[in-house]
């Protein structure tokens, strides 16, 4: 479950979304461009899923982590029996 925390300062409400906290992650590691191994392993999920558009060469660490995360997710889903109530 992610966590939402509202802090209001001024005018402007933030929401902060936590999960790079929880992964250990700083800011400055998720916006770095992604990493040649998170690049191949999101093209092969993205191929494998039938969703070739996932993969986008330009993305960042944080948001290549979290497309791969979903397509693996997709994928187990898909690999399971069908639901039987």
């Amino acid at each position: 479950m992610i966590s939402r925390r509202s802090l209001r300062r001024g005018d402007q409400t933030t929401v902060d979304i936590e999960p790079r906290r929880r992964l250990g992650l700083s800011r400055m590691t998720t916006e770095r461009p992604m990493t040649a191994e998170q690049a191949a392993t999101l093209r092969r999920l993205a191929e494998a899923a039938y969703e070739r558009d996932a993969f986008k060469p330009n993305l960042t660490r944080g948001e290549a982590d979290l497309r791969i995360a979903i397509l693996a997710a997709k994928l187990k889903l898909l690999d399971g029996p069908p639901h039987t109530l």
